[in-house]
């Protein structure tokens, strides 16, 4: 039978980070009513009982910002609408900030099984400059209190290449996390965005250059590494059989539905992202989506998905391109860019770092 992954988009921020262009509006209690129950409209707008749900993600925006009875009838509803797996993976996106024990353990008890935690730093003086509004004893706090509140699998964001940010600084953050009850670190290299009040002159100057930012990245590698988190994707690490499989079925090109305004979707041979206006969300019996790609997952965006993965891409599943790719891999594994068996490519560290660069010289 069929898999299917359900991503729902919660809008909704206390603030918005000096960094993030993701689609996101301020939080109020009327407008969290009225977004909890325009998305149960399309959950059962959506209802496929013809396949297994094997992963729900609440992303934002800050998901955490809503109560656990209002994700709690979200995932009753989702049971109603949908075949879902008695191993499912279901995770919420969480901002220190707005957790206690208390509601972390409600969260555990409705069934919310996987945490990532919006933690970017162990450093105050940075994640004051991001903008973030939690310091990290409060994160370590977090952490400690999910995992007593039951969280067996726990994952934290931790940000690379932050102005002025050193390699030391970068360890320590590493090091600190890696003391955690956590398995799965999401390590980012900052990107400038347009528009954000990182989008300036000044940002920009403080950033470190290409080759320290470069550096940074390699360091972090190989301080997770030795911490047990190993890398699966370009920006994941986890320890093992701990790797995120909703996000994996991105890279795979698996099935998903997105709910809730810039939500994307993968599904019926279709791409389609919902508009990005939350009050249309909210007015709308069912949200309102525009076709992205009538034809998705083709040769080249399932190769470079794949490249995207530690495992690498088999050959075979590409057999008409097959001898094109052969001609351009030795000189990228004599460069340390690539490794190559004979059946399936795949990215080393190095390659990681400049994974768009060698994607692209492989595929087109």
């Amino acid at each position: 039978m069929n898999t299917l992954g359900l991503y729902i988009h919660v809008p909704f921020c206390g603030k918005k980070c000096r960094y993030c262009d993701f689609y996101s509006v301020s939080y109020t209690k009327a407008n969290a009513d009225a977004y909890t129950n325009a998305v149960l409209r399309n959950i059962k707008h959506y209802s496929d009982k013809t396949a297994v749900l094997d992963t729900i993600y609440f992303g934002g925006g800050t998901p955490s910002l809503l109560s656990a009875e209002q994700i709690s009838r979200f995932i009753t509803d989702i049971k109603a609408s949908f075949k879902l797996s008695a191993d499912a993976e279901i995770t919420l996106e969480a901002n220190p900030n707005t957790l206690t024990y208390e509601k972390l353990a409600k969260l555990r008890e409705i069934g919310i099984n996987r945490l990532s935690v919006g933690i970017q730093s162990m450093i105050d003086d940075e994640l004051k400059l991001l903008g973030r509004t939690h310091t990290a004893e409060r994160a370590v706090r977090c952490v400690y209190d999910a995992e007593k509140a039951g969280f067996s699998n726990i994952s934290c964001d931790l940000m690379i290449a932050l102005p002025e940010q050193t390699s030391e600084k970068l360890r320590f953050s590493i090091d600190a996390m890696a003391e955690l009850p956590i398995q799965h670190i999401s390590a980012y290299m900052l990107k400038i965005e347009k528009g954000t009040p990182f989008d300036c002159k000044e940002m920009r100057n403080a950033l470190p250059n290409d080759d320290a930012a470069a550096e940074l990245y390699m360091t972090a590698a190989k301080k997770l590494r030795k911490h047990g988190f190993l890398q699966y994707e370009v920006s994941n690490f986890a320890k093992t059989g701990f790797e995120s499989r909703h996000n994996c079925r991105y890279w795979k090109c698996l099935d998903y539905i997105g709910i809730g305004p810039s939500a994307h979707s993968c599904y019926n041979g279709k791409r389609f992202a919902a508009v990005s206006d939350a009050a249309a969300f909210i007015a709308s019996p069912v949200q309102q989506t525009k076709i992205t790609d009538s034809s998705p997952c083709g040769y080249e965006e399932f190769s470079m998905l794949r490249l995207r993965l530690a495992e690498g891409l088999y050959l075979k599943d590409i057999e008409p391109h097959r001898s094109a790719i052969e001609k351009k891999i030795p000189p990228l594994v004599k460069a340390g860019y690539v490794k190559y068996d004979g059946e399936r490519v795949s990215l080393t560290p190095k390659g990681f770092l400049m994974s768009n660069s060698v994607i692209e010289y492989l595929i087109f």
